[in-house]
């Protein structure tokens, strides 16, 4: 499967999103490895991953997609997230705040069901704070065997 075609295809897709909440939405790709899955999986993983990073950001935010290799980076400059609460965040029908009743929608599938298809395919999928807020989820796929 090409990484940086799906990618493009998944930001195209989501752009209109992006500029509803008036976040820029960038993708670029440098040596895109092709890797071994499922088609349709891999583009619902990186959906789910870029739909959560341009969801949960703020206006005026970010999100940028990078590709090199077999590894494909999503950076949001959305609000700070505790590296504590992370975790949680790969549990389904969890959110950063229990609020269920925030402006935000969603119900806390998209990173579980991410990380389910990652898992499926023997890919890493990670997520880390960023400094000044945000996420940086990291998606390494193994080489092809």
């Amino acid at each position: 499967m090409d990484l940086a075609a799906t990618t493009r295809l998944v930001t195209a897709e989501l752009a209109a999103a992006a500029a509803e909440r008036r976040v820029g939405l960038t993708a670029e790709a440098e040596d895109a490895t092709p890797v071994r899955g499922d088609r349709i999986l891999l583009r619902h993983l990186m959906t789910n991953v870029v739909r959560n990073a341009v969801q949960y950001n703020h206006p005026g935010g970010r999100v940028r997609v990078r590709i090199e290799g077999r590894t494909v980076t999503v950076v949001n400059t959305g609000p700070p997230v505790p590296a504590d609460k992370i975790p949680a965040l790969f549990e389904p029908f969890r959110r950063l705040t229990p609020d269920r009743t925030a402006p935000t929608p969603g119900n806390g599938l998209g990173l579980p069901v991410a990380a389910s298809i990652a898992e499926a395919h023997a890919a890493a999928l990670t997520a880390t704070p960023g400094p000044q807020g945000g996420l940086t989820v990291t998606l390494r796929f193994p080489p092809a065997p």
